[in-house]
């Protein structure tokens, strides 16, 4: 059924171009889609495309559909949102493609369209409502949810949970979810000061973007960002008034809120004077960086959201552009390296986290073959679509080497995934984040060099 937008929502003005079906605020942008040249170098790095063969399950195919509806020979339907929605957005496309589309910006303003069209209706409806609006954007409701999971784990009833087998009421995907949740700890925007000083002479000073999920279900590696990012000479700001990137509601086609929340973060650390804004969560630092874009037709924000995104630096480039020190202590361990999408694809950051690693003395690097394929995260795509995203972590997980101690990756839900997947498949590789290898570095360095202690 079709939503008929109100007169205020229309975007379409006697002196706009045409519009076609596209009846509310950002519509696919005519001019990314005209440079699409429908060449299919893009077909075989799109991962649903790899496993349906089906043409408008890839980025060209989406794009016809796109344009179609522009043109108003396609309706906004049950046709035009499955496509739109079955891409996990993990850009790797883009990279593919030499005409430098912007597929993943056409996806999120055609899902924005398909929200306002057709909005979810009934438990889905109710779902999404609750934790897009009612948890995601508000801290310490997050917080109360992460210290509740806390005492669940702690109390002894996670335990009876999965030895009484409740667990068998959740969906699979759901129960397997449980049955790898990191052990939760105390969220650094409650434990950790606004300023944190720099060890020795100070470089320079990063404020840190401590995200939603990230800050609850993986202090530890925010924990760990901090003192990697200290111990190599850069104070620390933690403004405390930030909020949720917004990137599941831009992906999920909210983009109303997911402007609010950025708003919220623009004005926060543009508040702060931050040089740089660091950022540990590739899908994060993805979507801080794109403001721009989500905020273009805002003129009050457009400018504030260019000069907030031009400080935005994944925590791996920081420290390789502004100063690492190698650890000296002798890690041995066998590791290989997973490309998050948005990290790779999304921002371009191939190099700098494997060049960090590969200065950790004695940890040898093992290449995982297509590294940057999606391990079927992609947000909360493992949860609205478990059955493509198993079909991808398989394919993922039967990459890795046999050899190997452990996967290092810099995305808390490929982190999840990954975990997932290595539980599923009987394998007992360890999932780290980058920052947590160079912290462990540093922590063996400091116990050789004061063995009393």
């Amino acid at each position: 059924m079709t939503t008929e937008p109100k007169l205020a929502e229309l975007v379409v003005k006697k002196n706009d171009p045409p519009q076609g079906n596209y009846l509310w605020e950002d519509p696919p942008d005519e001019e990314k889609f005209s440079a699409c040249v429908h060449c299919g170098m893009c077909l075989e790095a799109c991962p649903t495309y790899q496993e349906l063969g089906h043409e408008h399950q890839s980025p060209r195919g989406r794009i016809h559909s796109i344009v179609a509806v522009a043109e108003g020979k396609m309706d906004i339907n049950e046709a035009f949102e499955d496509p739109m929605f079955t891409c996990l957005d993990c850009r790797a496309c883009e990279t593919a493609c030499p005409a430098g589309v912007q597929v993943g910006a056409l996806i999120e303003e055609a899902r924005g369209q398909v929200r306002q069209a057709m909005p979810l209706k009934g438990w889905q409806n109710i779902v999404s409502r609750f934790f897009l609006r009612g948890m995601f954007p508000h801290t310490k409701r997050l917080h109360a949810l992460g210290m509740l999971t806390k005492i669940y784990q702690k109390s002894g009833v996670q335990t009876v949970v999965r030895k009484s087998g409740a667990k068998k009421i959740l969906p699979d995907h759901l129960g397997a979810m449980e049955s790898i949740m990191p052990e939760i700890g105390r969220p650094i925007l409650k434990t950790h000061p606004v300023s944190i000083p720099a060890e020795g002479e100070q470089k320079g000073t990063a404020s840190m973007f401590a995200g939603c999920i990230m800050d609850v279900m993986y202090s530890d590696v925010n924990e760990a960002t901090v003192r990697v990012l200290t111990k190599n000479g850069h104070a620390v700001e933690l403004p405390k008034e930030q909020t949720c990137c917004g990137a599941l509601h831009v992906h999920a086609g909210d983009r109303e809120m997911g402007k609010k929340l950025a708003r919220k973060n623009i004005d926060t650390f543009l508040d702060s004077d931050a040089e740089h804004v660091v950022v540990n969560a590739a899908g994060c630092g993805c979507a801080l960086r794109e403001y721009p874009e989500l905020l273009q037709n805002d003129d009050e924000y457009r400018e504030k959201a260019k000069q907030f995104s031009e400080k935005v630096m994944d925590v791996s480039k920081y420290l390789h552009d502004f100063g690492y020190r190698a650890p000296k202590a002798e890690m041995k361990k066998r590791i290989t390296y997973h490309d998050a999408c948005h990290l790779a694809h999304g921002q371009g950051v191939w190099d700098e986290p494997r060049d960090l690693l590969e200065e950790i003395p004695g940890l040898e690097m093992a290449e995982l073959p297509n590294a940057d394929r999606c391990c079927g995260s992609a947000g909360i795509y493992n949860i609205t679509h478990p059955d493509m995203a198993g079909r991808l972590l398989d394919r993922k997980i039967e990459d890795v080497p046999d050899d190997v101690e452990m996967i290092s990756m810099g995305n808390p839900g490929c982190m999840l995934q990954m975990a997932m997947g290595v539980m599923n498949h009987g394998r007992d590789e360890m999932i780290v984040h980058t920052m947590q290898l160079i912290d462990w570095a540093y922590a063996l360095e400091e116990k050789e060099a004061n063995p009393d202690d």
